[in-house]
């Protein structure tokens, strides 16, 4: 058997309004890339990225859920297994500031009760139309007791941080941080036969399109029926 490249598998979600920048602020971090045109997510993203971390090789699973209502039943199933959520809103649409509320009640009704959080105001080169300010977006962060950066996808100011301190406090509270096994959740590759529901989702309900590549694996999912379980991949 090939000897794993990574010491942990750390699963990271990231959640929010549709248009504040999830996906730009994956790309950015994980291929250092910032396209301005890029289409909202269809159903769920995700790219992989290996960082090392006090003296550890940690892998980042990071998915990159939609924003739209429409695909709330898919992109809530995949909240259970994530062990860090980034909750992002636009610091120049006061409106994705409101919905913090609406994304942290999902958290607390589809998240384990441990998963560690952290809230960014994106967009923050965009000085001249902020909306929101950065004192507002402390005081949620502080009455919810979670983390908090401003971040821009477009010149990079916190992204490599906001993932390295989300992987640290993770790390920080791992009960066994010397296995490369500590994961739990969705894992990808062949589908699992673990139980009926799963297997018609997979198979009958849910278009997936894999593009591997040798760092980093992208995946769609779309839907236009609601699914009641979610879909699961192991390796």
């Amino acid at each position: 058997m090939a000897k794993k490249q990574y010491d942990l598998l750390f699963k990271l979600l990231l959640i929010g309004d549709s248009g504040v920048g999830k996906t730009c602020i994956l790309y950015r971090f994980c291929d250092d890339a910032f396209n301005t045109t890029f289409i909202s997510t269809i159903g769920i993203d995700f790219k992989i990225k290996t960082i090392e971390l006090k003296g550890k090789k940690i892998k980042l699973q990071i998915w990159d859920t939609a924003g739209q209502e429409r695909f709330h039943t898919i992109t809530t199933s995949y909240y259970r297994g994530a062990m860090g959520i980034i909750l992002v809103y636009d610091i120049t649409n006061p409106k994705s500031f409101d919905n913090i509320a609406k994304w942290l009640r999902n958290i607390n009704d589809h998240a384990n009760e441990d998963v560690e959080r952290m809230l960014l105001g994106n967009k923050c080169d965009m000085e001249e139309k902020r909306m929101v300010s950065k004192e507002r977006g402390e005081q949620i962060a502080l009455e919810h007791r979670i983390r908090f950066l401003e971040t821009s996808a477009k010149d990079k100011t916190n992204i490599d941080k906001a993932f390295y301190d989300l992987a640290e406090a993770i790390y920080n509270k791992s009960p066994n941080k010397d296995s490369a096994d500590f994961h739990q959740g969705i894992n990808v590759g062949k589908a699992s036969q673990t139980s009926q529901p799963q297997r018609q989702c997979c198979a009958g309900v849910v278009r997936l399109y894999l593009h591997f590549q040798e760092t980093r694996i992208g995946v769609v999912i779309s839907c236009n029926i609601s699914i009641q379980a979610p879909c699961y991949f192991s390796t």
